[in-house]
């Protein structure tokens, strides 16, 4: 195939979610979305709880990142994510109690609450949420 490809590679603490070669990526920078193409000027960036939206040969998928670093680097793009899954591989029902207890918690308002873990809690749910049902 002569269209150009860069490497792109996502990991987390865990495992090595994935590495291979991709035409192009969309990643959830804290300062808004960033496009990568091959041959991107080097950066690094931080990212926030967002889907990474991924073409490679025509196909397009998701995968969902709570946060981290990426680094774009000799048509490289390495992700370092604090968590990071594959949008089919998102256990929909395991989702949705995430998302309904982080609701309880913040609909208490206990003197104990840790809001800001509770409103974070709510966030990655929904983002896992939504990258399940936009298929």
């Amino acid at each position: 195939m002569s269209e150009k490809n860069l490497r792109l590679e996502i990991v987390t603490p865990q495992k090595k979610v994935f590495s291979e070669d991709v035409s192009f990526l969309v990643a959830p920078g804290t300062d808004g979305e960033l496009g990568i193409l091959p041959e991107h000027a080097p950066l690094i960036t931080s990212l926030n709880i967002g889907i990474l939206r991924i073409e490679q040969e025509g196909k397009k998928f998701k995968v969902v990142v709570s946060g981290g670093f990426m680094e774009v680097r000799n048509n490289k793009t390495t992700v370092l994510a604090t968590s990071a899954e594959r949008a089919e591989e998102i256990d929909v029902v395991r989702a949705e109690a995430a998302k309904r207890r982080a609701e309880e918690r913040l609909s208490t308002k206990t003197p104990d609450l840790d809001t800001l873990r509770a409103e974070l809690a709510l966030r990655r749910a929904l983002t896992r949420l939504k990258a399940a049902s936009d298929g």
